[in-house]
């Protein structure tokens, strides 16, 4: 059929999956770690390189080619083989590395930046989308584990490792790391897996990528520049809106009448994969909201060095963990996999609403008890959506339905900050100004604790009310979403757990006698 890959994609039973699985657990923590190790880097940066006042683009350009190149990567992989474009990502992204590590000014440092996010936007999707080859969708439960220790260790350990590497080697190195670790990820999965030959007749859909490109960039400026860059009724982030908007109108014409195009429309026709896509999208805003606005709580309410506020957020992942080492494997054992997203939307729901009573006279330690609800339902849902993404999609749209459940979760992320910060900045200006003192501007509503102590008593006392109140809005916000995440949940349907072979059976027929062997380990 025109369009579809020539080959079948069964999980292997070879023992050296294992080490293939280790090479995508590397990519993902590549994926995952690089902002966080970067980010304790930036001030080092800046006095290196200078061009202080374009230092949110080292940030934005890689979350920027990231969400563009994202949808691309998986449509990709289901057109040309899995493997190779996987292989190609982390070749793109190692490059990037590379020449970010030697910049000798912020517009190169910039520009190679975006060539890593060009290639960090195909290290995930090619991960779940290997993970799903390689696997069946019964046992994958049990690798949840180990995808949310990777997951866990890099939050905590990248702005540690981060403020090690800048402290004790060079800034240079916070890219260079990379370099080892991808390179060993290329080579394991270059000797070790063996995916068969398979090539679409289809072209790409050059107009809809180009579309969905423009729509997706244009909704991710707005929401990274709205409130600080520029104003929300600026004409600059009006003029995004509008054109995320339109281009996104148009993506949706153009895509019902492509050949093979870059997202089928078809795939939202069936209520799990539109659901759980729902889903992914609103624990983005709860997930990015959380880690951008607990560790302001922590350092301005509760006093917490920078340091330690990330070592204060380890209950969120430790919590994260733990549940799925119980979560995994009752979804391996049982092939029941609802239950496990219902209770994981209580846990994040309890845990946002209880974030949202913190106070000025919250305790660490209580504080630290409300993040491991968030974090044992943020491990439930995380890995779980995944698996019925996949379930719910043939064999040929893997690639597609990883992208797009990770492009979801990276909008609902951009969009939650955005909205998080506005209604945070907001609600500090007026309790500040409700006490006679100057309303704080979204710079100085992130005082650091050596810039608090500096304060006046009665200010710091203001001050650390606004933050708790700001707090709170953000968290009042999240609950709501938990709500209707939970809502979304009762409408998820049970269905039996297939293995690839199972899919393709389906959906191929007697065709499947002329397609190529199956994958192989060496």
């Amino acid at each position: 059929m025109t369009g579809e890959p020539t080959a079948t994609e069964t999980p292997p039973k070879a023992r050296n999956q294992y080490v293939v699985l280790g090479a995508v657990l590397i990519a993902m923590m590549l994926a995952s770690l690089d902002n966080l190790i970067l980010g304790t880097a930036m001030p080092t940066i800046v006095g290196d390189l200078g061009g202080m006042s374009h230092l949110s683009w080292v940030v934005t350009a890689y979350t920027l080619a990231t969400a563009v190149s994202t949808p691309v990567w998986g449509k990709l992989g289901d057109m040309y083989g899995r493997k190779g474009v996987f292989l190609t990502s982390i070749v793109i992204f190692l490059i990037g590395s590379m020449l970010a590590g030697v910049s000798q000014d912020m517009t190169q440092l910039i520009a190679f930046r975006a060539v890593q996010g060009l290639g960090g936007g195909g290290l995930m999707v090619g991960a779940f989308a290997l993970i799903a080859s390689l696997f069946p969708p019964s046992e994958q439960g049990k690798y949840q584990g180990m995808i949310s220790a990777v997951m866990g260790l890099t939050m905590i350990g990248g702005p540690l490792i981060g403020g090690f590497i800048t402290d004790n080697l060079s800034w240079r190195w916070c890219f260079y790391v990379n370099l080892p670790l991808g390179a060993l990820a290329l080579v394991m999965v270059a000797t070790v897996l063996h995916l068969p030959k398979q090539r679409s007749e289809a072209r790409i859909d050059h107009l809809g990528v180009a579309l969905l490109g423009t729509a997706i960039a244009s909704l991710v400026l707005a929401t990274t520049w709205g409130g600080s860059e520029y104003a929300w009724d600026s004409a600059t982030i009006i003029g995004l809106g509008v054109l995320a908007v339109t281009a996104g109108a148009a993506f949706l014409f153009v895509e019902r009448r492509a050949a093979e195009p870059v997202l089928p429309l078809g795939l939202f026709r069936n209520r799990n994969f539109t659901l759980v896509t729902l889903i992914g999208f609103m624990l983005g805003v709860m997930m990015f909201g959380a880690m951008t606005f607990l560790p302001l709580f922590q350092q301005a309410v509760q006093g917490a060095s920078a340091t330690n506020a990330g070592i204060l957020m380890m209950p969120v992942f430790l919590s994260m963990v733990l549940i799925n080492a119980f979560a995994g494997p009752f979804i391996t054992r049982t092939g029941n996999y609802k239950p496990i997203i219902i209770v994981g939307s209580v846990l994040v729901t309890t845990g946002v609403f209880l974030l949202s009573t913190m106070d000025t006279g919250t305790s660490r330690p209580m504080s630290m008890v409300f993040m491991a609800f968030l974090g044992a339902g943020m491990g439930c849902l995380m890995q779980t959506t995944m698996i019925v993404t996949m379930q719910s999609v043939e064999l040929k749209d893997i690639g597609v339905a990883s992208s797009t459940a990770t492009l979801s979760r990276t909008i609902g992320g951009s969009i939650g900050v955005a909205i998080a910060g506005a209604l945070f900045n907001g609600r500090v200006q007026d309790v500040m100004a409700g006490h006679g003192m100057a309303a704080a501007s979204g710079e100085n509503a992130q005082l650091n604790n050596d810039a608090l102590v500096k304060l006046p008593g009665a200010v710091r006392n203001v001050y650390e009310q606004a933050v708790a109140s700001g707090t709170h809005q953000v968290f009042l916000m999240a609950t709501v979403l938990g709500v209707l995440a939970f809502a979304a949940t009762w409408f998820v349907k049970q269905v039996p757990l297939k293995s690839p072979a199972d899919r393709a059976a389906e959906q191929g027929g007697p065709a499947l006698e002329k397609r190529e062997p199956a994958p192989e380990l060496v």
